[in-house]
């Protein structure tokens, strides 16, 4: 599914969406899961490819400036940062992935790290993965994607910079990435909301904000 930031409620008018990444706060940046937040609240974990935007959704999500930074160096960030959310449970800020530039044996010690995580966290509930509307999904978000689906748990993909598309290439844009993701993975495909993001523009916060806050509610 492709949801568009535009969806009205049956009287015409936009139903208020919730906000739960505003007044975050931080918490640590946590090098070892021994430096982790005691398991117990939910966490939603944000990742993507270095460069991909994620830092500047995390500040748009919260409507802040500067609560997630991106790092001057990218590919450089080596840290799980963990923000506490005002309603309870945690927004995990994942190292990004996939940039070249960083010595294989660095990289692949921070992938572990990640890995780990994704993998062994008890309390993470759901992932929002980003990936670069111009780019499409690439080799490095399949093997994110291949190894969080099996697990049952939801995926939501911000579709980031469509603002630097025109309304066509947008469009296909869009339907390109929903086509890969029922390509590649068939039987998990339905756990994933494909959703068009600027951050620049405030583009899809609506429909990002409301899929974070069903991740985080109790158990029905």
């Amino acid at each position: 599914m492709i949801v568009p930031d535009s969806a009205k409620s049956p009287e015409g008018e936009a139903p208020r969406a919730p906000q739960p990444l505003v007044n975050a706060t931080f918490v640590v940046a946590a090098a070892a899961p021994s430096q982790f937040p005691a398991a117990g609240p939910p966490e939603v974990a944000f990742a993507g490819r270095s460069n991909a935007g994620k830092s500047s959704a995390i500040n748009a999500l919260a409507t802040r400036n500067r609560l997630a930074f991106a790092s001057r160096t990218p590919g450089r960030t080596q840290q799980i940062v963990f923000f506490s959310l005002a309603g309870g449970g945690y927004v995990a800020d994942l190292p990004g992935y996939g940039y070249a530039a960083v010595p294989k044996a660095i990289k692949e010690e921070w992938q572990a790290f990640l890995w780990d995580y994704l993998t062994t966290r008890s309390t993470l509930v759901g992932l929002v993965a980003m990936i670069d509307s111009r780019r499409g999904v690439r080799d490095s978000d399949e093997a994110l994607l291949r190894g969080f689906l099996p697990s049952g748990r939801p995926v939501l993909l911000l579709a980031t910079k469509v603002d630097k598309l025109t309304s066509t290439e947008r469009r296909a844009a869009l339907a390109s990435i929903r086509a890969d993701i029922d390509r590649a993975f068939a039987p998990f495909a339905p756990q994933v909301e494909v959703v068009g993001f600027s951050a620049l523009r405030r583009e899809g916060l609506d429909p990002a904000n409301r899929a974070i806050a069903r991740m985080l509610a109790p158990p029905a």
